[in-house]
């Protein structure tokens, strides 16, 4: 995420002199947020396992989906302001450690309360490291490698998003005990991060004026007045391609196994893991594109993303469901790379990691609702008419939003 302001970047607090910043760092401060988005989307490619075993529907499992939601938006209102007004560890240490207590949960839940528990405490933990983590990676960069460090924060969300589901398909196939072997993995993971947020080189926010960190500790996250427009333009495309995301995360899974007839974890995982590589390599591939650019393409690609969905589903076709995958991945790295980069480019690091929560929580708001409708509606009618009417409603979101943003300077 770069910051080409330089009056924004002299506004940060100076950094420890006793670690000077260097793209190790940055390499390094991005694996807490690999090892900790790998934890959100690990449960997908096993909801087929529970929901044979604990006998729960489309909509039930929605709702589970809707907890991790419900966790990430409840803490993405507080952790970017206490983080930039306090430092980024003391949001990402507690972060990491609901994340290990998730991974328990999940390892041994035999009911839906208890995968409700564990996802909400998910949610909590990965909105700590997407408003919290994000910034860290860009505070540790030097203020002349902004941009390469805003690339290695969006492409780490994605990168650790990609890894999670195709490690627990893999894992859960392959070895005994799928879900405690799977989630025991994962704490080993968080486990291996937590020495790095302890030696990152961070800056030292605790003495910063009240004024400077933006008035109230709880509050709806926000970018500052001036840059505002920027957020919204970003969430008018960004949320509606992280909402076709959510879909295959929640729903994907169901439709390969009653739609599609095939209950493979692996193929599951693999799908989930072709979505977010995607999102991943397309971000690299793109870095030098203008943000107008990355937006709008990121749209156009959402849009072909949902038309695969809808070909999916009339047609039965599994290379078609692969297709949507791979093209909403696709769509939401390029939006989520535009985005985010509009907001670093911009707003000052004393707001930033704020504005990055208020970007998240816009764009993850829509990815609970709409996945949530939709599977409602599968319930009351069929799997199919639940996931054209999403795809539709993608369509007509993604697009008024590029119309926006083609029509603004």
């Amino acid at each position: 995420m770069p910051a080409s302001v330089a009056t924004a970047v002299e506004a940060a607090p100076p950094a420890s002199p006793a670690a000077a910043p260097s793209r190790r760092w940055v390499w390094l401060a991005a694996w807490p947020v690999v090892a900790v988005l790998a934890l959100s989307n690990e449960p997908a490619p096993l909801y087929v396992l529970w929901q044979r075993d604990l006998g729960f529907s489309s909509a039930t499992l929605t709702l589970i989906y809707a907890f991790y939601i419900a966790g990430l938006l409840g803490t993405l209102t507080v952790a970017g302001t206490l983080s930039d007004r306090f430092g980024r560890r003391p949001v990402l240490v507690p972060g990491l450690a609901l994340g290990i207590v998730a991974g328990a949960l999940f390892a041994t839940a035999h009911s839906v309360p208890a995968l409700s528990l564990a996802r909400l405490l998910s949610g909590i933990a990965v909105g700590a490291f997407l408003s919290a983590g994000l910034a860290a990676v860009t505070d540790v960069a030097d203020r002349t490698d902004k941009r390469f460090a805003g690339l290695v924060a969006s492409s780490s969300m994605v990168g650790g998003a990609a890894v999670g589901p195709l490690l627990a398909g893999v894992l859960s196939e392959t070895l005994p005990g799928p879900s405690v072997t799977v989630f025991a993995v994962q704490i080993a993971l968080l486990l291996a991060a937590l020495p790095v947020v302890l030696r990152m080189p961070l800056p030292e926010r605790g003495r910063e004026p009240r004024a400077a960190a933006g008035g109230r500790w709880i509050r709806i996250p926000n970018a500052p007045r001036p840059h505002r427009r920027q957020l919204l333009l970003g969430l008018a495309v960004f949320a509606p391609a992280i909402a076709a995301t959510g879909f295959v995360l929640s729903l994907g899974p169901t439709l390969l196994a009653d739609l599609l007839h095939t209950s493979s974890r692996i193929l599951s995982g693999a799908t989930i893991f072709g979505l977010f590589a995607a999102a991943t390599g397309v971000q690299f591939a793109a870095r030098r594109l203008r943000t107008r650019t990355d937006l709008l393409a990121g749209a156009a690609l959402t849009v072909t993303g949902m038309a695969a969905l809808a070909l999916a589903v009339a047609t039965t076709s599994v290379a078609a469901l692969l297709a949507s995958a791979v093209l909403a991945g696709l769509g939401q790295g390029l939006t989520q790379l535009g985005a985010l980069t509009m907001l670093s480019a911009n707003v000052p690091t004393s707001r930033l990691a704020e504005a990055n929560a208020a970007l998240t929580a816009g764009g993850y708001l829509l990815a609970g609702l709409l996945p949530v409708a939709a599977g409602t509606l599968s319930d009351a009618t069929t799997l199919t008419t639940g996931t054209v009417v999403f795809a539709l409603a993608i369509t007509t979101l993604v697009t008024t939003g590029a119309i926006t943003v083609l029509r603004r300077p």
